[in-house]
């Protein structure tokens, strides 16, 4: 007979770790101060542009990957459909401006506060579906998150 776990205590578990994936860094499995968006706050638009060769990506690449990531979980989440071309991104290998690398920065965040609006929403956290999404996304955002600080860590 196995034991169903309330639907608060999956919320608060995968809110915290998305929370500390991506806005405080320590205390669980990241350092102080390196979470995702902390990470990028001291990031400038040249460093963002910076491959680390010839057919790498950059960081901007990276943070608009996962912002596009992000969107589709929602939509997955949410049962939406959507069409989406995952290649776009990587074949984007041109610098970004201060003001680009500013909005991509931005439309992280917007997408961040998006899926946390929609798991809150969600009531039936049945774990063959939407369960799985969260999950993915945690594992998938610490992926990129390592990826941008190897990039940052050549760079600097």
């Amino acid at each position: 007979m196995s034991a169903s776990i309330p639907v608060s205590s999956v919320r608060y578990a995968v809110g915290t770790l998305l929370h500390h994936t991506f806005e405080v860094g320590g205390g669980i499995y990241l350092s102080p101060g390196t979470s995702l968006f902390e990470t990028l706050d001291g990031v400038t638009a040249e460093e963002a542009s910076q491959r680390l060769s010839p057919t790498g990506s950059n960081i901007a690449a990276h943070v608009d990957h996962t912002r596009l990531y992000l969107w589709v979980l929602e939509r997955e989440m949410r049962r939406e459909a959507y069409e989406v071309d995952w290649e776009a991104i990587w074949r984007d290998t041109r610098p970004v401006s201060a003001d680009e690398w500013t909005a991509l920065r931005q439309n992280l965040r917007a997408a961040y506060d998006s899926i946390n609006t929609a798991m809150g929403e969600i009531t039936d956290w049945d774990a063959e579906n939407r369960l799985i999404d969260p999950l993915a996304i945690l594992a998938h955002s610490a992926y990129h998150l390592g990826a941008i600080q190897q990039i940052l860590y050549v760079v600097r």
